[in-house]
């Protein structure tokens, strides 16, 4: 048996239909840059995340950027940011010349250990990003307890944590600006990149729009230096399909979860996803460690399981960060992570077959 890491057809076959003729009528409208289906969705997102505003932008990575640059935050500054995130989340910083500040993970969430985030402050400290990693919600009391004693701003990425709470409020509300992804394989993914910014502050959602259509309100009338990061009509028609199954789609892979977390306990030197207490988790990525992690992935690929690592090498050790004159070994619990995950697959329509399959592989490669 074969089993895709991810396989967008059967979520896709769901609303293929509604999809078609959807883009038709964007086809004959003629309106495909800011018109009435980004703002739809706009507001559509905003409710569902029980905010005023959210701003359609083109990617993920640009809404990261926008929500640090209207801030003000430049060279000088420190944004403090999990030592191990995808490599997006702090390429958002150097854009706006700050310094990336790496603060360590709890080894059981894999989140921002909110414990950790008071000594990593110092006076050039203007903000926090908290990224909701794999699709679980950080503990967003804490850090919101910690930045507002500092008078920080927190900047929640959001890119994997659709749809996830903490304290029954959802991911992508608590911040003063938050920042997410579309790229197709979210929870919530469109048909090529796209992205978009939460937020309840009118004045920062202004500076927002603003920012993402070259530094203007009125056409022709610049009043910042900004940028063109415009999520399209194309890609807004769709999402506004997709986000009315998120809910369904968000329960579907818990089921999956489950199923692999009854099924793998106990099976050699596995550590299976531990969720906080007060948060819920999406599974963006089902992900696991053992110390056999190679030869694990090595193994499901002969018997056509795909599997993927999530990430490989943490972000103070990328060629590019190495003028921060970090070594190995300065987060040894980002670098433990990135040794020991392996991300199996997890995806709206996979079968009992193909789960039980993945995990009876897993169970064969430690029995023998």
């Amino acid at each position: 048996m074969k089993v895709p890491f991810v396989d967008f057809t059967p979520s896709n076959t769901q609303f293929r239909e509604r999809a078609i003729k959807t883009l038709e009528q964007v086809f004959d409208k003629g309106w495909y840059i800011l018109g009435e289906q980004v703002q739809q969705f706009e507001q559509e997102y905003a409710a569902f995340h029980k905010v005023k505003h959210c701003i359609g932008v083109a990617n993920g990575l640009d809404a990261l950027h926008i929500a640090l640059r209207i801030k003000g935050i430049t060279k000088g500054d420190e944004v403090i940011v999990p030592s191990n995130t995808y490599i997006a989340t702090v390429l958002s910083i150097s854009f706006v010349g700050a310094k990336p500040i790496f603060v360590e993970p709890n080894p059981d969430t894999y989140n921002l250990d909110p414990n950790r985030i008071e000594q990593a402050i110092t006076p050039n400290t203007k903000a926090i990003i908290p990224v909701h990693l794999y699709g679980q919600a950080c503990e967003m009391d804490a850090i919101m307890q910690v930045a507002n004693k500092h008078n920080l701003y927190v900047v929640e990425d959001n890119a994997q944590g659709q749809g996830a709470m903490y304290n029954g409020k959802k991911t992508g509300s608590f911040g003063q600006v938050n920042a997410t992804s579309f790229y197709p394989s979210k929870n919530l993914g469109a048909l090529g990149d796209a992205g978009a910014i939460t937020t309840d502050n009118d004045t920062l959602a202004y500076k927002c729009r603003v920012m993402r259509n070259y530094g203007s309100q009125k056409r022709y009338y610049n009043e910042v230096i900004g940028l063109n990061s415009r999520l399209d009509e194309v890609q807004a028609a769709l999402l506004r399909i997709k986000l009315q199954f998120l809910d369904k789609w968000n329960a579907e892979r818990n089921q999956i979860a489950q199923i692999y977390l009854n099924e793998l306990k106990n099976t050699g030197d596995i550590i299976l996803p531990i969720t906080a207490e007060k948060a819920t988790h999406i599974y963006h990525l089902f992900v696991i460690r053992t110390k056999h992690r190679d030869a694990l992935q090595e193994y499901l690929h002969t018997k056509g399981i795909q599997t993927v690592i999530h990430y490989p090498i943490p972000p103070h050790l990328q060629e590019c960060y190495q003028h921060l004159g970090y070594k190995k070994g300065d987060f040894p619990i980002a670098e433990e992570l990135a040794d020991t995950c392996l991300s199996l697959p997890i995806f709206v329509g996979m079968t009992q077959n193909q789960i039980q399959y993945v995990c009876d592989t897993i169970k064969n490669f430690f029995q023998n």
